[in-house]
Order: C-alpha cells, then sequence, then structure tokens
C-alpha cells in the first residue's frame, strides 16, 4: 500500500475548503473546529452513563463478516451503562455502530453546532455515535448513502486508513456490498494483514493513514473507504451531509434501496452460488485494476 498522510490545520476559510478539500474529494483533518463547542469539554464517559445508561444497546465485536452473515446483526446487547463499565476497565474489543443518542437526550444537539459554513445537505435527524472498546476494529468499507461525512472524535485515539472510491477493486470491493473481502485488521504491525499473497492488488492501493486524537475532525469526501481501529478506548460523532449533485443523491438512494435489496434476496435464496459469482467478479476485477496500474 502507499499511505500519506491527511493535511491537517487548525481552522479553515469556507473558500479554501471548497476548493482545495470538497471539490477535489481531498480528505482533511481540522484540529480547531470542534474546540468551538460544549461538546468537547462536556462529553465524557460519566456524563454518558448519567443521561442514557439504562439504553440497551447492539454490541459488534471483531469478527469480520463472511459471505453468510446478516448485515448490520450484533453479536451481543447491554445497557449503555454496563457497555462504558466494560470498555473502562481496559482493551474490550466490542464496539457499537451507529448509536443515535440523541434520540434518547436531545438536549445533546445543543452542545454542538452543525458547520454550514463548510457545506450544506447535513442530514439533521441523523447525526450518530461511534462507540468503541481499546483494541475494537470497524472493518474497511464506504458507507451506502455515499454522504461527506465530518467525523469528530471525542476521546482516546483510533488509526484510520483512508482510500478513494476509485480504489474499490485493488481493494476487492464486493459486488453488490460496501465490504472489502480483504482483512486489514492490525494492519500496520506487520502480522499477515493484509495478506499480499491472497490479495496482490491491494500493494498498489493507493490511500491515507492518520491518527486521531481528542478533538481532531476528519473530512472524509462521499465514497471514502475506511478501516478504523480503536487504540484506546473512546467514542466519535459523525455528521453526515448529502453530495450537492442529484447523480450523487441517486447513487445513495440505488444503494439503500436497489443494491441492498437485491443482495439481501440472492444471499437468502441463492448463497453459494451467488458467493461464487461475486467472488469471480472480485479477483477479476482486481486483476484488470492492476493491469490498468501498471500499464
Amino acid at each position: 500500500m502507499e499511505l500519506k498522510a491527511i493535511d491537517k490545520v487548525e481552522n479553515i476559510s469556507a473558500e479554501d475548503f471548497k476548493k482545495n478539500y470538497y471539490d477535489t474529494m481531498k480528505p482533511l483533518i481540522i484540529t480547531g473546529l470542534a474546540k468551538q463547542w460544549p461538546a468537547y469539554h462536556k462529553w465524557n464517559w460519566d456524563y454518558f452513563k448519567e443521561i442514557v445508561g439504562n439504553v440497551k444497546v447492539g454490541l459488534y465485536n471483531n469478527v469480520k463478516s463472511d459471505a453468510y452473515t446478516p448485515i448490520n446483526t450484533a453479536d451481543d446487547y447491554k445497557t449503555f451503562g454496563e457497555y462504558i463499565d466494560m470498555i473502562k476497565e481496559g482493551p474490550a474489543a466490542w464496539r457499537i455502530f451507529l448509536f443515535n443518542i440523541f434520540q434518547h437526550a436531545p438536549e445533546l444537539t445543543k452542545d454542538f453546532t452543525w458547520p454550514e459554513h463548510l457545506m450544506k445537505g447535513f442530514v439533521k435527524r441523523y447525526p450518530m455515535l461511534f462507540v468503541g472498546g481499546a483494541t475494537s476494529i470497524t472493518h474497511m468499507h464506504f458507507d451506502i448513502d455515499v454522504s461527506h461525512i465530518l467525523h469528530t472524535q471525542f476521546l482516546g485515539r483510533k488509526r484510520v486508513l483512508l482510500f478513494p472510491n476509485e480504489e474499490q477493486y485493488k481493494l476487492y470491493r464486493k459486488p453488490f456490498e460496501v465490504l472489502s473481502l480483504v482483512d486489514f485488521s492490525n494492519y500496520h504491525e506487520g502480522n499477515g494483514t493484509p495478506d499480499y499473497e491472497q490479495f496482490p492488488a491491494v500493494r498498489y492501493a493507493k490511500g491515507y493513514e492518520v491518527i486521531l486524537e481528542h478533538g481532531d475532525t476528519l473530512f472524509m469526501p462521499a465514497g471514502f473507504w475506511h478501516h478504523m481501529e480503536y487504540l484506546d478506548s473512546g467514542f466519535a460523532m459523525s455528521l453526515r451531509a448529502l453530495q450537492g449533485s442529484m447523480a450523487g443523491k441517486a447513487k445513495g438512494v440505488w444503494n439503500l434501496f436497489g443494491m441492498r435489496t437485491i443482495d439481501t434476496i440472492l444471499k437468502k435464496t441463492l448463497p453459494k452460488p451467488w458467493y461464487n459469482y461475486k467472488k469471480k467478479k472480485i479477483f477479476k476485477a482486481a486483476n484488470e485494476a492492476v493491469k490498468n496500474y501498471l500499464n
């Protein structure tokens, strides 16, 4: 993999952001944006436990889904308070996916402001909290609605691996899914993941790498692939903004209601033939991507 650092600024003007990052689909770290919000100092484990500790949440482990694993099905359930107690004790490879904490505690929306000076189209009904214990992993994928994301880290550190959407075939994208066939777990440790012998195209993928700290806001352009590893127990909030173009919006609608429906039906009705078909397509597309890259 060819990885480079992400540009980092404390603050940025709307004009600079639009010209050099939004329009060019280039990621950026903004370190000063969240420092203006009450949430920057206010949000912590004790506060969350006090206001939503009794809410039952679905937990996800580090096992990478296979061809027959139902999408977004929780592996366990606990109250949020029980979960917080567990991950505060030490490394716990469990995370919470798409937790709409604001549904249960709408007063939290007063603790931050929507950065509409940077971009429009925010989906204000769905700010989401992402929570993980140290060593938990979010496997390589891109967001199905292909929205732009502002992802702010509030507690703990998180290692993030990013690739633009055009690298999808080198990442062995599963057809009709938003997931990579490749396991990138602990990729930085050189422990055999990713498996370059099985997935040689990954060697040629060009992307970015960063460790998010408290208060860092990552601008992740629409369609960017991302793999995240929690170095510490922590949480982050994602603010989503729809793409400005009709084509971008239509792509998100197709992914949500067309592509996903087709995949779900065929996984249930023809699981093995569907998997074999997709696997053949995956490797053919990866081989063609490498040929094009080398030529």
